[in-house]
């Protein structure tokens, strides 16, 4: 039995040991998933047919050793055995045969282990490949193995924490020899069989000593520790004692994201460790996982429960650069004890798993997140509410509005000029709008209420080399919203063409497609049915905005799909604010109505402030006031102001008037 050892001797030669162990840091990749009580079957094959054409760095699996039968999910953290890995979730042969699969196809595999304790439901049974067992008695157990029949009751002293029982589970002597040698032949046979790395259980329950111990004798996996920070515990079983070990879940990030979801979501501009959180490069952090999405372990996170707003803090994490994220994939419940649905996730086509790695979004956010590695977070925007933007250095860009109405915002990107799929708009990458940046960086982004939208440079909006038409050698777009000239479209996809077109909704207002650019050989409808007809009549429309025109030239249906509904009218194609308050900057106005820029602005006050309007964000027409009568002259002097405090700021660029509007 374990004698109660000075905190100092356990926590002693921690540093001695950091260089040894630094090699655990280095294998983290940029996105992994947990895919929850999924069988190792189903694994395999999302892995091939999912994971590894999205992008996924690793998937994490449960407990793949024997445990208590029991139809709870919460069974297979309660071993049975370490030597026998038949689960819930198939035999050994299938968990061989899923780790080769994944790993074939460029997904690690990450296994949850439990090492603390062993198993205590009704005090002994037939575990679920078969094993009898008793309380403290195991196959490679008995009861000198564990520590005191003690019960932990008091998280402000480290021992009683490390050397008592966990709700009533045996808690074993991790700093015998024998034990930790045990434990490291279970790793071992796990990283024989292809597993790059552990997601360890309870890691708070176990001295860093002891984990050090047994950690060694496997080999120093890379592992990320499950240790859940808690104020007015003890010091030392706090998160920051196990990062030389590996990484460390950050459970407090989690919490985080949902108060200011659920409040500001401008105040994330700045999260990261001066908000507490463990240093990016050792924190395993996530939206919620299989504990916080039923409450346990403090509760206060989103789930899939919340909907949209579940999703769009996954955007913002997979999107912002902090530490190596952890998208939780499971199924639905409502009791919090019940284990996985009887039918597996059947290609996610069975109701009852979640499956929320395969949300567009969140799907789509790992490609971004994998282009953009290794970039800084840029040129943030916010509304000063729940509407936020930010690029990653010059490869990426997002958008997530929070709010219930509508945003339409020209925002600075970063990005080379071009035009990119908006990955967010669908469920593949480019199956949605297109946003264009224009040459100095700019650009328009037209995004729902509780909607995001986000582009990157591994996903452009060109030609597809690789496609073919069905019979169109090229197709332009011509009508009166182009003056019937020929637009060229794009081949996008196999048999599918595309190009953005403006409509002003006016009279008589129509179009029709032409192969040649000569009219020989046309394309309208002659039965307003979305068909086309070699040489049919021409297409009438009254949408009024931004949209994209699909032709399919193999069955020769046509669609239009919305970009910008928008039909607010101007004489200035963008307006830019410039002034003190900015440093000078060109901050995009917002076209809020017929002829009205809009922009949001904080006055300090100071001597001089003043500012000005500008077309194209480069000097070459710009407006100010020389007689200081509200009405804007081009070229016109600079406008003083010395108000303080938050102004709404209007243009009307019909009658050139500007207005300051305190908010």
């Amino acid at each position: 039995m374990k004698k109660n050892i000075a905190l100092r001797s356990l926590l002693g030669g921690a540093g001695i040991v950091l260089g040894a162990l630094s090699s655990s840091h280095v294998s983290a990749g940029t996105a992994f998933v947990h895919l929850f009580e999924w069988s190792w079957n189903d694994i395999a094959s999302e892995c091939e047919n999912f994971l590894g054409p999205k992008g996924f760095d690793a998937v994490q699996i449960s407990p793949p050793n024997e445990h208590i039968s029991h139809s709870t999910w919460w069974a297979r953290y309660q071993p049975v055995t370490y030597t026998n890995l038949t689960s819930r979730s198939g035999t050994e042969q299938e968990l061989q045969s899923m780790i080769s699969r994944c790993n074939a196809v460029g997904v690690k595999v990450y296994a949850d282990v439990v090492i603390n304790h062993t198993a205590a439901w009704s005090g002994g049974g037939t575990g679920w490949g078969g094993t009898q067992w008793t309380l403290l008695n195991h196959p490679e157990f008995s009861s000198w193995d564990y520590h005191s029949d003690c019960t932990i009751d008091n998280y402000s002293d480290a021992n009683n924490v490390w050397n008592c029982r966990l709700s009533g589970l045996p808690d074993l002597n991790t700093g015998s020899n024998y034990v930790q040698q045990t434990l490291a032949d279970y790793l071992n046979k796990l990283q024989g069989m292809g597993v790059a790395g552990f997601r360890v259980d309870a890691v708070k329950h176990m001295s860093p000593g002891d984990m050090q111990g047994i950690m060694s004798k496997a080999g120093n996996p890379w592992i990320f520790s499950e240790v859940i920070g808690a104020a007015g515990e003890a010091s030392e079983i706090q998160p920051s004692n196990y990062t030389f070990l590996g990484h460390v879940t950050e459970f407090k990030y989690g919490t985080d994201v949902a108060s200011n979801f659920n409040g500001q979501i401008k105040n994330l501009a700045s999260i990261g460790e001066s908000w507490g959180l463990l240093s990016s490069s050792d924190a395993v952090h996530f939206i919620d996982n299989h504990d916080r999405e039923r409450g346990h372990g403090g509760g206060g996170n989103l789930t899939y429960h919340d909907g949209a707003k579940y999703n769009l803090a996954n955007v913002f994490m997979l999107a912002h650069p902090y530490g190596y994220p952890k998208i939780m994939s499971g199924y639905n419940f409502s009791d919090t004890d019940i284990g996985p649905p009887s039918n597996g996730p059947n290609n996610c086509q069975n109701g009852d798993w979640v499956c929320q790695h395969r949300w567009g979004n969140i799907a789509n956010m790992v490609g971004f997140r994998n282009y953009v590695d290794g970039t800084s977070m840029d040129n943030w925007w916010d509304n000063g509410n729940n509407q936020i933007a930010f690029g990653r250095g010059n490869k990426g860009f997002v958008l997530i509005n929070n709010e219930s109405s509508s945003l339409r915002q020209t925002l600075y990107t970063g990005m080379p000029a071009g035009e990119y799929c908006n990955v967010l708009a669908g469920d593949e990458e480019c199956s949605g709008d297109v946003i264009e940046v224009d040459s100095n960086g700019f650009a328009t982004f037209n995004v729902n209420a509780n909607s995001a939208a986000a582009i990157h440079g591994g996903q452009l909006a060109t030609p597809c080399d690789n496609c073919s038409g069905n019979g169109f050698s090229q197709l332009n777009f011509r009508g009166t919203a182009n003056n019937w000239g020929a637009q060229a479209m794009t081949l996008i996809g196999d048999n599918i063409w595309r190009t953005t077109v403006m409509f002003d909704g006016g009279n008589n207002q129509r179009f029709k497609f032409d192969i040649s650019t000569d009219w020989s050989e046309n394309y309208g409808d002659n039965n307003a049915d979305g068909i086309l007809e070699l040489g049919g009549n021409d297409i009438y429309t009254s949408v009024a905005g931004t949209y994209i025109v699909e032709v399919n030239d193999k069955t020769l249906g046509y669609s239009l799909t919305c970009v910008d509904c928008s039909s607010h009218t101007s004489n200035f194609s963008s307006l830019y604010f410039r002034g003190t308050p900015n440093g000078w900057g060109a901050e995009p106005m917002q076209l809020v109505a017929n002829n009205i820029w809009e922009i949001q602005v904080n006055f300090d006050g100071q001597s001089q402030q003043r500012f000005k309007f500008d077309v194209s964000g480069d000097w070459s027409e710009n407006y100010g006031d020389n007689n200081a009568d509200d009405i804007l002259e081009r070229g016109g002097s600079d406008i003083y102001t010395s108000v303080i405090g938050s102004y709404k700021i209007q243009v009307n660029d019909q009658t050139m008037t500007y207005d300051l509007i305190v908010d």
